[in-house]
């Protein structure tokens, strides 16, 4: 069983920092590609960012480029999403997403991946 255990949530102020992390536990992966996604209430979960397994290959979606970073830990067993910039907009529930069939491509949908954290509140205050 695969876990994907994520933190670093919380509540901020317009044009704050935050950075979440998540950790694979359990039975470890030969190699997955790993997504942030998030969802806003009323609103389906949508894309944010992703990251091959090397962390040569990173996607953003276009409301978050130039604010968000993903990035991969030098043991690999961690991801982290730097979130700077932060907008009111940017307030929602986010998850991290891991798939092991892909060390490289990966969707943007999150019905392709297979693996979910339990997600983390993002609160920016205007």
């Amino acid at each position: 069983q695969v876990q994907l255990v994520e933190s670093g949530g919380g509540l901020v102020q317009t044009g704050g920092s935050l950075r979440l992390s998540c950790a694979a536990r359990g039975r470890t992966f030969s190699s997955y590609v790993m997504a942030w996604f998030r969802q806003a209430p009323g609103k389906e979960r949508e894309f944010v960012a992703g990251i091959s397994w090397a962390g040569t290959r990173t996607l953003y979606a276009d409301s978050v480029k130039g604010r968000f970073t993903i990035s991969r830990d030098k043991d690999n067993n961690t991801r982290y999403l730097q979130m700077n910039s932060l907008k009111p907009e940017d307030t929602a529930v986010y998850y991290c997403a891991a798939d092991d069939r892909s060390s490289y491509h990966f969707s943007l949908t999150p019905q392709w991946f297979h693996y979910w954290g339990q997600g983390t509140q993002v609160t920016v205050s205007s």
